[in-house]
């Protein structure tokens, strides 16, 4: 009887614990205490000692005067201490801000503000962009956060860079925590895993960086779906290529404390480190950009390294070209190509691999990759519709339609954007504003985006804040920005210019202008001169700038 059923309550500690990746941690540490979990060039922490330096961060941010719901901001590398602040930050009841690195000063002061920033941990590598936005920042912001350095010796510090901007280091932030003895059972937890775990930008159509947050649920979610979709065995070993502070790596850093992993951080990207480090750690796992495996098909031999296993790699954004897959199979990798957003967690769809592929030839396996596919196990639902009616799409292949999903792995909505949030939830689904169509076996492709966005070398480009930027060129009448096919960064932007009647300028004189006003990840890469093509009411007409792109006209 229903009424029997009804009777058994749920006991919140018993029977129902909120759902969070802190206790991943919690975990590695009991079970694998000695096993290594942190490696950075001449420095190695086991497990306990991860756990441990992760409760003396949360008790140092405390003692800080942090509380619940505070913005703790860092801008660092693929370190350690980027690693710990995944932990450490939640467990001090923190949200954790993980700032791009490659973003120019001006956004970095915007995110710090908007974000209410409490405390900002840096790296000393990048004080010529922090102390830049800082400037900006202190004409603005009433309470700047607290700052605190990241040192790291093992780094050539880039000109202009290297310089103490904080309070103390980060050891010294250490060193003011609590031992881990002082802890016992309280981790930090949660009271609800639906509360505020980390916080990331990303740039959205108007250009101004929006706000994603997450939850504890979706992270703790998103990791287990990882395992199940990559099919990650205990104690892999992983290398950091995707940047933490890109939806949090991934959330490859809590999935690597789920399975009781190691995390090989890796500072510089670049062919000689990776090869290197699968050669002398047997790296098991990496995530990484299509350019970056173009860059290692292309490394020259004496630098490229043949493992005697194979090497688990899931990459995402534009899909690999045949001949880099081909040439990737050559080095011992196994690529699984992926999709996601800012607001999904990362990865959400995968083309889950048949067996029947693979005796295929390599072009039609590397067309089958190119499928963003079907949902990861942690999802619930991901579909195609018609734009405006909301109808499913049929399974031609041809008939293009929206993503939209529903899944736990979706962010609780955009900090201080409830119109935004609104506008991405509309019907009860989240949409991606990517353009897709069905293939006859339910796989989805990706096809164009709604929003204009940009990606290249797997980052995230508006191309309206970079039209924003064109149109402050004093000759500019009109500006139009959409992407280009590049071999080695997926796509570009490519800029389409309308300059004002009997003015003159140089591609150079453009791109020089972006220079002083863009990351340079965001500068266009090919400026055309042309009447931009416009409807009667005004309106330029970017389908037909993408056709010239693509006939090869530009």
């Amino acid at each position: 009887m229903k009424e029997n059923y009804d009777r058994l309550k749920r006991v919140d500690g018993l029977n129902y614990v909120a759902l969070t990746p802190i206790s991943f941690l919690q975990r590695a540490r009991d079970t694998y205490p000695e096993h290594p979990g942190i490696v950075y060039g001449n420095r190695s922490y086991n497990w306990k000692e991860v756990a441990n330096r992760c409760q003396r961060l949360a008790s140092g941010l405390k003692k800080l005067g942090v509380e619940k719901g505070a913005t703790i901001s860092i801008m660092a590398a693929n370190t350690p201490e980027l690693a710990e602040a995944h932990f450490g930050v939640p467990m001090s009841g923190g949200v954790l801000n993980a700032i791009n690195t490659r973003l120019d000063s001006d956004t970095v002061a915007y995110i710090l503000e908007h974000s209410d920033a409490k405390v900002l941990i840096t790296d000393t590598h990048f004080s010529g962009t922090l102390s830049a936005a800082l400037k900006t920042l202190s004409k603005t912001m009433n309470n700047p956060p607290a700052i605190i350095d990241i040192v790291d010796d093992q780094a050539d510090a880039p000109p202009g860079s290297g310089q103490r901007l904080g309070m103390m280091t980060y050891e010294e932030l250490l060193a003011s925590g609590d031992n881990s003895d002082d802890w016992g059972d309280d981790w930090g937890r949660p009271e609800s895993e639906w509360d505020a775990l980390s916080l990331n930008y990303t740039s959205g159509t108007s250009g101004k960086p929006k706000g994603v947050v997450y939850h504890h649920r979706g992270a703790y979610l998103m990791s287990m779906g990882t395992v199940a979709a990559w099919q990650i065995p205990k104690h892999s070993r992983y290398l950091t290529i995707v940047p933490m502070f890109h939806c949090n790596g991934w959330c490859h850093v809590w999935t690597m404390a789920l399975m009781g992993g190691t995390l090989f951080c890796n500072r510089v990207v670049n062919a000689e480190n990776i090869f290197s480090a699968i050669k002398n750690h047997r790296i098991t796992h990496f995530g990484a950009a299509p350019i970056v495996l173009a860059m290692l098909a292309n490394a020259p031999p004496e630098i490229q390294y043949i493992p005697d296993y194979t090497v688990q790699v899931m990459t995402a954004g534009a899909p690999p070209p045949s001949k880099i897959l081909e040439k990737t199979a050559q080095l011992g990798f196994n690529v699984l190509h992926s999709y996601g957003l800012t607001e999904t967690y990362g990865h959400i769809l995968y083309c889950d691999w048949r067996a029947q592929w693979a005796n295929l030839p390599i072009g039609e396996q590397a067309e089958i990759k190119s499928r963003q596919g079907v949902r990861f196990q942690m999802m619930e639902s991901a579909k195609v519709v018609k734009v405006g009616s909301g109808q499913l799409v049929p399974a031609d292949g041809q008939t293009i339609g929206e993503i939209v999903l529903q899944g736990n792995p979706i962010m609780k909505g955009y900090y201080k954007s409830p119109e935004a949030t609104a506008a991405a939830f509309k019907d009860g689904w989240f949409h991606s504003g990517d353009l897709a169509v069905v293939h006859p076996d339910g796989y989805i492709e990706i096809k164009d985006r709604l929003k204009d966005i940009i990606i290249s070398g797997g980052e995230n480009i508006s191309s309206i804040e970079i039209e924003s930027v064109l149109y402050k060129f004093p000759k500019v009448a009109a500006a139009a920005v959409v992407a280009k096919p590049d071999e080695k960064w997926g796509e570009t932007p490519c800029a389409f210019i309308e300059l004002k009647q009997a003015e003159q300028a140089t591609e150079e004189e453009i791109i020089a202008f972006c220079k002083a006003h863009l990351a340079s990840f965001k500068r266009p890469k090919n400026i055309v001169f042309i009447e931009l093509p416009k409807t009667s009411t005004g309106k330029i007409q970017k389908f037909k700038l993408r056709e010239m792109v693509a006939s090869g006209q530009v």
